[in-house]
């Protein structure tokens, strides 16, 4: 079914703040859940309510942070989130990189101790609405496969990207170093659909299209993806100072335990190296020039990276927000949770 962008945040908002957020901090998480669904990246919408709701409820998420901001150097900073909301934590670790990137040129920011945060590609952008170049890049718990391996080690490990261009052009990148994301692998059993045998293996290592029978996904381009995962898990677990790789807290293993997880934000203002009003000129010629592109036999048209999603935002603005009617029945509920997630193994159905 489909329902009004205003309404899904309402409904988000009313049973995360139920469950025991601030309605300012349940405000932010539901911004940050239906900016994924709008732009149809359903893994890291609604369908995730639930599970934020019962952690929550059982203290594993701090209703109540204290959050600090520590400056270690002109360009630099930790943000620690006391295990509240990640999407506070991470849009608040956002905001301070780019006052510092406006002022120096160039800000690293790190946001500590945080629980999971959503679509990085909501915070990347804050900082191309400011009118910057923003990357950021966060830790998760350990469910890929290696390359070579045939046990789970990291993370998905997201990577992100947004650079501004004239008017509202925004060019934003935003991938799972695993060939999908763990969420994926959850909208499709929301949705009790069949998945690509290239995404993930079951238990014996064996690929699988039955997202009920996952036991571990696989990295994206092979080795090239494990490299990026390394990397990733470097930037936003060992230097932050938290557990890294397979020692990463789980998702579902203890609700009542902060996540103690870890992202980076990296700000570069674009007037400290070249015009700011010619990069973003730029940046708007090369989206057009790339959907100018001539298209290879079998694709309507060349898309620039991320414009997918930006189809599906403006559509959802028109027509509004398709989500899968279970999740509208839990949200319209009184229900908090079903103690669905708690305790139970990673690839839990």
């Amino acid at each position: 079914m489909r329902i009004s962008r205003q309404k899904l945040h309402q409904l988000i908002k009313n049973k995360i703040a139920a469950a025991g957020l601030p309605p300012e901090h349940a405000d932010t998480v539901a911004d940050v859940l239906v900016h994924a669904d709008a732009r149809g990246i359903h893994s890291h919408g609604a369908v995730r309510v639930e599970y934020y709701a019962e952690r929550i409820s059982k203290g594993g998420t701090n209703g109540a942070p204290h959050f600090t901001f520590e400056k270690t150097g002109p360009c630099s900073g930790i943000l620690d989130g006391d295990n509240g909301a990640g999407h506070v934590a991470a849009k608040l670790a956002m905001e301070r990189a780019i006052e510092m990137a406006q002022e120096q040129g160039v800000a690293v920011v790190g946001a500590r101790r945080i629980g999971h945060s959503g679509a990085l590609s909501y915070y990347v952008q804050q900082a191309a609405r400011a009118g910057m170049i923003g990357v950021s890049v966060c830790q998760s718990d350990p469910m890929v496969v290696p390359f070579g391996g045939a046990e789970a080690y990291f993370g998905t490990n997201p990577i992100a990207f947004a650079a501004p261009g004239e008017n509202d052009d925004i060019i934003t990148f935003d991938m799972a170093t695993t060939v999908q994301a763990w969420g994926k692998i959850l909208d499709a059993r929301a949705r009790r659909v069949a998945i690509p045998e290239s995404w993930a293996v079951d238990g014996q290592g064996v690929p699988t299209t039955d997202p009920m029978e996952v036991k571990g996904l696989l990295p994206v381009a092979g080795p090239k993806g494990y490299g990026l995962m390394m990397m990733v898990d470097v930037l936003s677990g060992i230097l932050l100072g938290l557990p890294f790789g397979k020692h990463v807290s789980s998702m579902y293993h203890d609700l009542s335990q902060g996540r103690e997880l870890g992202q980076l934000h990296v700000v570069i203002n674009p007037a400290y190296f070249t015009s700011a009003d010619a990069f973003r000129s730029h940046i708007s010629q090369m989206m057009r020039e790339l959907n100018a592109v001539k298209a290879a036999p079998g694709t309507e048209k060349v898309l620039y990276p991320g414009q997918n999603c930006d189809i599906a935002e403006r559509e959802s603005d028109i027509h509004g927000i398709e989500i899968v009617d279970d999740i509208y029945e839990y949200l319209i509920s009184d229900a908090l949770y079903k103690n669905s997630y708690d305790q139970k193994d990673p690839f839990a159905s």
